[in-house]
């Protein structure tokens, strides 16, 4: 595959970068398995540090952190920025907090004295999407740098830029040579890596069919595999909805980052009394987004991330449409070079539309009418994925009934999804399975070692 970065907003190819050859494959192998047996003899602390200078050096380079992002995805500067910040406050979060939650674990047993310690399993895969290029690596970065787990990073072919720059700033932090090694790799490399004994696991965060390939792969080398995949998550607004609320986030929860975030609200599920009136609301609302530069602060709508995103997108929509659904507005070209995709609104969506159980990975909704809360619980489980989902309510008693209802891996209340270094993050179904973030995130990759003393 060919590694390039092509600016969405301008088509211009920027730079290309050559692949990674099977002697750099090894070299990053040996490496990373000579690191894992240094680290098992020293103390978490020097990785701590280590880990807090990698958040310094991102906030001290933000600017043209974010900017690499723009220029390679399309995002709005303003929210690659933020990107920056998350990802400083992720690598922040476990130098501060790891050595706490690592601490060995007691068992009350009359066996004797016994109790948990959490160890590294050794060199790890990362195949890492584009949609997110930093934070969807810091999640697994961080939690085992400081387990002490190396890593070899396959990052998707269209964000080597900031593949390359996020391990420039590992490099600057004086962690050792192996901790992250960047390659741009093959997926025929990425089988011969995962089937290598020096490696002991595979993360992946991707489309389904992405996530299917490298987790049979692992599975035929009985290699530990985690799995974030997509999602197609519910926003119910129940009946007793404070509407000023959300009316406040109905738009972002879908026009974040042109819509390309697995864990975004695609799925509008709305009581029939306020069907109407929601979807008059969120037309004037998507019709508002002005497109345009992705650098200019103006800007609100972002291209999305390559050509190829946008007519796979323009496909799915129309396939909706022929299979019956309306659309209310958008799916129609915007006059401007980029990748652009006019935000759009679909509905009556019936059980037989490919839409139904399709993730639409940009500005699209589909908007539900449903007449009544167990109507809305069931439209909303009623799905192949289980990522993320988001419920409304002035109650939050009742809010909280039903979000236990939710065949989902994360449930927001009165706020769309929200990402933080002590939120795990994870789905169920199709979504994948393990959890990054939080304390979880040490769990994944980790040895999860008993000591039993029957003499104590």
């Amino acid at each position: 595959m060919a590694y390039q970065t092509i600016n969405p907003y301008t088509n211009e190819v920027v730079q290309t970068y050559p692949n990674a050859s099977d002697a750099d494959l090894q070299a990053a192998l040996a490496t990373g398995d000579a690191l894992y047996h240094d680290w098992r003899h020293q103390d978490r602390q020097q990785r701590a540090s280590q880990l807090q200078a990698i958040a310094d050096l991102m906030r001290q380079q933000k600017t043209a952190l974010a900017t690499t992002i723009t220029t390679e995805m399309g995002k709005l500067i303003g929210e690659a920025e933020a990107e920056v910040d998350l990802c400083a406050d992720i690598a922040a979060y476990y130098a501060t907090h790891a050595e706490a939650l690592l601490a060995p674990t007691p068992i009350t047993t009359t066996a004797g004295k016994a109790y948990i310690i959490r160890q590294a399993v050794g060199v790890l895969v990362m195949v890492e999407p584009w949609n997110f290029p930093y934070y969807q690596i810091m999640r697994v970065f961080a939690p085992n740098f400081m387990l002490g787990n190396p890593m070899i990073l396959k990052h998707a072919s269209s964000t080597p830029a900031c593949a390359a720059a996020f391990a420039k700033v590992v490099a600057e932090s004086g962690a050792p040579t192996g901790s992250l090694t960047n390659l741009f790799l093959s997926y025929d490399q990425v089988n011969t890596a995962i089937a290598d004994p020096r490696v002991a696991g595979v993360a992946l965060t991707g489309s389904e069919r992405g996530g299917a390939a490298v987790a049979a792969e692992a599975g035929a080398n009985l290699k530990k595999s985690t799995m974030e995949l997509g999602g197609n998550d519910a926003f119910i607004i129940l009946d007793d909805a404070d509407w000023t609320q959300v009316k406040a986030q109905a738009v972002q929860a879908r026009l974040f980052n042109a819509g390309q975030v697995c864990s975004a609200s695609k799925r509008f599920i709305v009581m029939a009394d306020k069907y109407d009136e929601f979807v008059a609301f969120m037309k004037a609302e998507f019709e508002r987004v002005q497109a345009g530069d992705p650098m200019n602060r103006a800007t609100t709508l972002a291209p999305l991330s390559s050509a190829s995103a946008k007519q796979k997108l323009q496909k799915q929509v129309e396939a909706a449409i022929a299979a019956g659904a309306t659309r209310v507005t958008g799916a129609t070209p915007i006059d401007l070079p980029g990748q652009f995709f006019t935000p759009t609104i679909l509905t009556d969506i019936a059980k037989d539309n490919p839409a139904y159980n399709q993730e639409m990975f940009g500005p699209v909704a589909a908007i539900y009418r449903v007449d009544s809360e167990a109507a809305a619980i069931a439209l909303a489980n009623d799905s192949s994925y289980g990522l993320g989902s988001t419920v409304f309510s002035a109650d939050p008693a009742h809010a909280d009934a039903v979000a236990q209802q939710i065949e989902a891996g994360m449930t927001t209340i009165n706020r769309p999804w929200i990402t933080a270094p002590e939120l795990p993050f994870g789905g169920v179904k199709n979504s994948g399975y393990g959890r990054e973030l939080c304390d979880l995130g040490l769990n994944a990759f980790s040895n999860e070692h008993l000591i039993l003393n029957a003499q104590a």
